[in-house]
């Protein structure tokens, strides 16, 4: 189910190389604790990737809605929602 649905997405690379390059300018405390990115860091992440505030914007929440699907997956949420258990 989940790779057909992962093939079937045009995935483009540049967002990949946006995103790697935005996670690389973050200092290790922000990679662990994203929470602490205010705006001051998000501008200077920016600058150092080559991207907006808007970019870093955009990719710290794909990751938080990312976290919070796998957290509903661990748990069984998301297949009882799905109506699979």
């Amino acid at each position: 189910g989940m790779k057909r649905q992962l093939q079937a997405t045009d995935l483009d690379d540049s967002f990949f190389r946006h995103a790697e390059a935005v996670v690389l300018s973050m200092t290790p405390e922000e990679r662990r604790r994203p929470e602490i990115i205010n705006g001051s860091r998000r501008r200077r992440i920016a600058a150092g990737s080559g991207t907006t505030p808007q970019d870093v914007n955009q990719i710290l929440k794909q990751w938080k809605e990312a976290k919070k699907l796998m957290q509903m997956m661990a748990s069984g949420r998301t297949a009882r929602l799905l109506g699979i258990r």
